[in-house]
């Protein structure tokens, strides 16, 4: 058995967010992607587009390429009222709410944006990982310490989403 990498636990934790996703969208309808807890949490739609749009510019601005989001096309695709920067952070309840799509055009966007990031990983070797990329923290944040934020980051949402839609099937 040969020794498993850095790259290769990243890699099996995006692909695990991946597979999540796709289990969340799978069979909603764009009103129940829409579904807000008490009415005013975030929706699946919301949290998938958003789990999505963080990795897609982390990424990204990683690998220095341009987002799949507009790359891509994904932000004509989506005609949301948010400027082609936005990644969620931030959003106050309308904001939330304007984020409405159907599940394939997320699960579309996610996969493209999955596919991204495997193949920045593949292409990612282990003395990469320890380099500084941002000197603003105490400590500065290392290449391997923003993938895996953004995998920490990814997961809570797809978990929060996975919630949205139990509570929705009630």
């Amino acid at each position: 058995m040969s020794e498993i990498s850095a790259t290769d636990v990243l890699l099996d934790g995006f692909d695990r967010v991946q597979q999540t996703v796709t289990r969340i969208l799978e069979g909603l309808s764009t009103d129940q992607l829409a579904h807000r807890v008490n009415g005013s949490a975030n929706s699946i739609a919301w949290l998938v587009w958003h789990l999505t749009r963080v990795q897609d510019d982390h990424v990204a601005d990683l690998a220095g390429t341009e987002q799949v989001w507009t790359d891509g096309g994904w932000f004509e695709r989506f005609g949301l009222p948010l400027s082609a920067e936005d990644t969620g952070y931030g959003h106050d309840a309308g904001q939330v709410a304007a984020v409405v799509a159907p599940s394939d055009l997320l699960l579309g966007y996610h996969r493209a944006v999955h596919e991204r990031t495997a193949a920045y990983l593949r292409g990612v070797k282990a003395g990469d990982l320890s380099v500084v990329i941002d000197v603003s923290w105490d400590p500065p944040v290392t290449r391997a310490v923003r993938l895996v934020s953004v995998l920490e980051d990814d997961l809570q949402h797809a978990g929060q989403a996975a919630f949205v839609r139990g509570c929705s099937r009630r």
